[in-house]
């Protein structure tokens, strides 16, 4: 590998070189982890090379085959799993200078790798009265990119499911890693080769995301003084499909009088909070079932005072996983974990078991037509003997983790390889120096494919599979 030599090829390509900088540009969100933070503290990148069209990255891209210098692509860096961390040195792709938002139509949108989804939506909203079907907690930096590359849920799934479920991402131009790189452009089951594989197999330089119907959300706090209750509720919102909804959460005690700190003084203490976004035509119809199921309105956007709506977070800055940012804040020893709770039964277990030392979050989402509870419960962190005892507990009570703590796609998200992803690197990354280390089928052709645990992102999954 010459990085000497790969630089002289890249002609005025913007390159980055100092070390302080470059530190800063291989870092995501994986402090969020303490096993992560010791794993990775040091991994550093020689280089940070920033192009500004789809012909540079294919230059760069070429000149990193000849020189066999690796490359990890980034958008905004916030991903939390140690996705975009360059395990192998080399050089950070770095997409946030292509930007543009390329094509609007009535039902969707196309836009190069690096636009912020709040940017988007905002020239969306302007041009056809519509926005993106869902998007992380991030969506004031993160980039659509790195939320295809690297993400999997958020805002929206409630109504919309995961990011691959199908239907989700409409169209992806991807660049190979090879001698001469191509333009691949993917639709169809040809999409979920690359969505959610951490830009290991190819460059997304280009995305295409449906639109649905913008609307000015408003922000609903709902106390519980038990969180059973709360999650109780938070369900029977999912299930009522006539009111319309972007975001359902709950949050046990003591999180929200904790941790929300700009939110705390509507939260009376030892309450549970459940945190909504409500289209205004449903808002009349949430009161009344809020009513129903005897919750308390703490907070809604449309009533406050307008020194309140600016001193306050959107409410989707409380949720997923921004919910465990506000609580390192407070608290740095504190980490999470990624599960599913099949039940509120599920979720009382779990609570029963584990007390005080697992505060519980939980986002009530779609998956495959039915309501479902992804957990993004806060950890005590002690050890990580510990944290493994836990992620035990969850699964010998039928709750799946899906482990933050590791930086590959199988031991995540995936729990198995993927076969078309493996495939497809095989085709567009001949000498594997894409984000180098964070696919294991790559690296051991043993891997055990059919391991027989549960994926959270099934995309087209076999009839009865």
């Amino acid at each position: 590998m010459s990085i000497a030599n790969f630089r002289a090829d890249l002609g005025d390509i913007p390159v980055e070189d100092r070390p302080r900088l470059v530190q800063q540009r291989s870092r995501d969100h994986y402090w969020y982890s303490p096993i992560l933070k010791e794993k990775l503290e040091n991994v550093t990148a020689e280089i940070v090379v920033s192009p500004r069209s789809v012909e540079e990255v294919k230059t760069v891209l070429a000149a990193a085959y000849r020189h066999n210098v690796a490359i990890t692509p980034r958008g905004a860096g916030t991903g939390n799993y140690g996705q975009a961390m360059p395990l192998a040195g080399g050089a950070m792709l770095n997409l946030m200078n292509m930007d543009k938002v390329l094509e609007i139509k009535p039902d969707r949108v196309r836009a190069q790798a690096g636009a912020v989804m709040e940017h988007i939506d905002q020239q969306t909203r302007a041009a056809v009265g519509g926005e993106l079907r869902f998007h992380p907690s991030t969506y004031r930096m993160a980039s659509i990119g790195g939320f295809v590359a690297g993400g999997s849920a958020g805002v929206g799934s409630i109504r919309w499911a995961g990011l691959r479920a199908f239907g989700n991402i409409l169209g992806l131009k991807v660049i190979t890693c090879e001698e001469t790189p191509r333009e691949l452009d993917l639709v169809g089951k040809d999409i979920l080769k690359v969505a959610h594989a951490y830009g290991t197999n190819g460059i997304i330089v280009e995305v295409e995301m449906p639109l649905t119907q913008s609307y000015d959300w408003v922000d609903v706090m709902v106390g519980f003084d038990d969180y059973l209750d709360a999650c109780r509720f938070a369900e029977a919102v999912g299930h009522q499909d006539g009111l319309l909804v972007k975001e359902v959460a709950a949050c046990a005690a003591p999180i929200p009088e904790t941790y929300f700190t700009r939110h705390k003084t509507y939260v009376r203490p030892g309450q549970s909070a459940v945190l909504l976004m409500v289209a205004p035509v449903a808002v009349d119809a949430m009161m009344v079932f809020i009513d129903h199921h005897k919750g308390e309105v703490l907070y809604r956007s449309d009533t406050a005072s307008e020194e309140e709506r600016k001193r306050l977070p959107p409410i989707y800055e409380l949720a997923w996983n921004h919910t465990t940012l506000r609580a390192l804040k407070v608290d740095p020893t504190i980490t999470y974990l990624q599960t599913r709770y099949p039940s509120v039964a599920h979720i009382k277990t779990i609570m029963d078991i584990l007390g005080d030392e697992l505060p519980m979050h939980v986002e009530v989402a779609r998956q495959d037509g039915k309501v479902a509870f992804a957990g993004l419960p806060m950890v005590r962190y002690t050890s990580e003997e510990r944290l493994e005892e836990i992620i035990r507990i969850h699964e010998e009570n039928g709750c799946a983790v899906f482990n933050p703590h590791r930086y590959t796609l199988e031991e995540g998200g995936m729990k198995r390889t993927d076969r078309a992803q493996l495939d497809f690197k095989r085709e567009a990354d001949p000498l594997g120096i894409l984000n180098p280390g964070k696919m294991i089928a790559w690296n051991d052709p043993d891997f055990d494919f059919e391991s027989g645990r549960i994926w959270l992102f099934s995309g087209l999954a076999p009839a009865g599979a």
